[in-house]
């Protein structure tokens, strides 16, 4: 693996790590204003839940060996479009939350999930040699 992909890799992962124990701990309410009204489970559920899922992966991409680091980046890939919904809903319905105070600041932030859904696609790929 290149450095510039291990440390991309390490860094989602600790970002992750990071996310998914404020989750359980100092933003589970602010976390619950994305949650979608759709969704089947009681909101704080669904944000516990989403943190350890957030703090496995993390974990996961940061320490995974060599041979399995695609399938945790696709799984993580896969997480973050999951996700995404919940950002669709937390600007659809005008839901404050981590500074997202505005129409216009919900809607900027929806167009960072791409970027780290290809952020844990690409760090944990072996790059092609040509």
């Amino acid at each position: 693996m290149s450095t510039a992909r291990t440390l991309a890799r390490i860094a989602l992962g600790g970002a992750l790590v990071f996310a998914g124990i404020t989750h359980l701990t100092v933003a589970r309410q602010e976390f619950q204003a994305q949650v979608p009204d759709w969704v089947p489970l009681d909101p704080d559920t669904t944000v516990v839940a989403s943190g350890v899922a957030e703090i496995t992966l993390g974990t996961a991409l940061a320490a995974s060996p060599r041979g399995i680091r695609p399938w945790v980046g696709a799984a993580a890939s896969a997480f973050f479009v999951a996700i995404f919904p919940g950002n669709i809903s937390q600007w659809v319905r005008r839901r404050d939350g981590f500074g997202l105070d505005t129409d216009d600041k919900r809607f900027a932030r929806l167009f960072f999930q791409p970027a780290l859904v290809a952020w844990a696609w690409w760090s944990t790929r072996t790059p092609v040699r040509g």
